[in-house]
């Protein structure tokens, strides 16, 4: 152990969060950021990832009826959800869906996840279910932002 500092690692161990964030112009790099921006539970990284454009749109189970919000109260309502956890982990599982609609500008993705939020007061809750996400971007170089999202989880 004589000369290994753990608070100063070399830098040929490469990068401690090179896993944490993927590239944005990549689809998986979208999922990748995604998850980061809400288990490290941080808007500021997740509003880079929606388009200005964006609506989020859900079935109200108890009243029958689909609902939407745009881009300003979705960004205060997951403001809000972050603040009020202690812990929130995503998982991504298998795409069922992926469709270009126009090729290497915008594409319909449809993936299941599992999602366990932990709340300040220790409440546990766990869901799973799909999204249904519509991706675009101006060019095959530009990030991929998030336009519309269907969320599918039946809770």
């Amino acid at each position: 152990m004589a000369g290994c500092n753990p608070f100063a690692p070399a830098l040929d161990d490469g990068d401690p969060f090179g896993n944490l964030f993927g590239d944005p112009t990549t689809v998986d790099g979208f999922f990748t950021n995604f998850r980061a921006a809400y288990e490290l539970r941080d808007v500021s990284l997740y509003e880079p990832l929606l388009d200005s454009s964006f609506i989020f749109n859900w079935r109200d189970f108890d009243v029958q009826i689909d609902r939407e919000w745009g881009f300003a109260q979705d960004l205060e309502t997951t403001r809000r959800l972050f603040e009020s956890t202690n812990l929130i982990r995503l998982e991504w599982n298998q795409i069922i869906t992926q469709d270009a609609l126009i090729p290497h500008v915008s594409e319909r993705i449809i993936r299941s996840f599992n999602l366990t939020v932990t709340l300040e007061a220790g409440d546990v809750f766990r869901t799973d279910g799909n999204v249904n996400f519509l991706l675009v971007r101006e060019d095959s170089l530009a990030s991929w932002r998030l336009l519309k999202w269907r969320d599918e989880s039946e809770l």
